[in-house]
């Protein structure tokens, strides 16, 4: 089968191996679809501290299943799936407490552990989630969806509270979706004409800049330490404040701002819990990401086209199609 290897930053290389093995708890899966994200931009570029190379990438993924035992989750050959590419450990502390996301041993596929720009790929049938109506496109992107879905619940967002997200790519964006979603007023800040103008299309109310803004909840989807940093000032006394965005550079936050305001400082990792409820949402047409999809490459295209991906400036998902799915992939 076809895989393509991140070898050090910068270099691809396009190989043939074998098909992986498939253990007990594991289905094998065909992958149809991968988006693009963020991590995989740092990572092309040496400047995400969770790779180690040489790394098969990609974790936003859907597939169909394509071998399958009898199994206790009812997953069978031809179920299209969408992909959980978190690997936790089901037994530590954290795992028992409800928070796989954060498990003292997790691997991501795509970052810890080899992940889906290759053909097929075993994926433990646990996470695996399955629809019958989604496309590929749109099941490769629930991940990006949990990301926000997520950070909204660890807000403790509810009806009628005045949010800011700062940043209007994917994870800000699914992060205004669930905000909405929950009965928030919402404004995206976004400096990014094409970003800003994408996001008020989606419905949103819009702002170039946080200056004279305050909410009683603010999300940072930028991942940028000094942007992280200012967007302590825009939260209302009592607030709350949501890193989304991750970033390797020190956060150095105004303490007697912080204390005066007692303010609630909360990070956002990675998602729990969201598939199963995103995909019910989409199913529903409660939202829709067909619109986010600007970019599309063939597994071919990416060693070529892959270092000017991010400079593109329609840019706001980009999605790699495998197999039958390719046919698609230039259109």
């Amino acid at each position: 089968m076809r895989q393509l290897v991140l070898t050090a930053p910068g270099q691809f290389l396009s190989r043939d191996v074998d098909p992986p093995s498939c253990p007990s708890d594991c289905a094998l899966v065909r992958i149809n679809s991968i988006g693009v994200c963020g991590s995989d931009f740092h990572a092309f570029a040496g400047r995400h501290p969770a790779y180690v190379y040489p790394r098969v990438i990609g974790h936003e993924l859907a597939g169909t299943v394509i071998h399958a035992e009898d199994n206790e989750f009812s997953i069978q050959i031809g179920d299209r799936c969408a992909i959980e590419p978190y690997v936790n450990c089901g037994e530590c502390s954290t795992c028992r407490m409800g928070r796989p996301n954060c498990c003292e041993r997790l691997e991501v596929l795509g970052v810890h552990r080899d992940g889906g720009m290759q053909e097929i790929l075993a994926v433990p049938y646990r996470l695996l989630h399955r629809s019958a109506t989604l496309s590929p496109d749109e099941l490769a992107l629930v991940e990006t969806l949990g990301i926000g879905s997520h950070a909204v619940a660890r807000s403790g967002a509810h009806e009628g509270e005045a949010t800011l997200v700062i940043g209007a790519g994917p994870i800000g964006l699914g992060t205004a979706l669930f905000a909405r979603a929950a009965g928030c007023r919402v404004t995206v800040v976004e400096p990014n004409q094409y970003r800003r103008e994408f996001a008020q299309k989606q419905g949103f109310d819009v702002a170039t800049s946080t200056e004279e803004l305050s909410a009683d909840i603010v999300f940072d989807a930028t991942g940028n330490a000094k942007v992280m940093a200012e967007s302590l000032h825009h939260v209302a006394p009592g607030g709350r404040l949501v890193f989304v965005g991750l970033t390797s550079n020190p956060v150095i936050l105004d303490d007697s701002f912080f204390h005066k305001r007692e303010i609630t400082l909360l990070a956002s990792r990675n998602s729990a819990h969201q598939f199963p409820r995103i995909l019910r949402m989409m199913e529903n047409g409660e939202i829709s990401v067909k619109e986010w999809i600007t970019d599309r490459l063939t597994i071919s295209d990416v060693a070529s086209e892959f270092a000017e991906l991010p400079a593109r400036p329609r840019l706001i998902k980009a999605i790699v199609s495998l197999g039958s799915n390719a046919m698609e992939g230039k259109k």
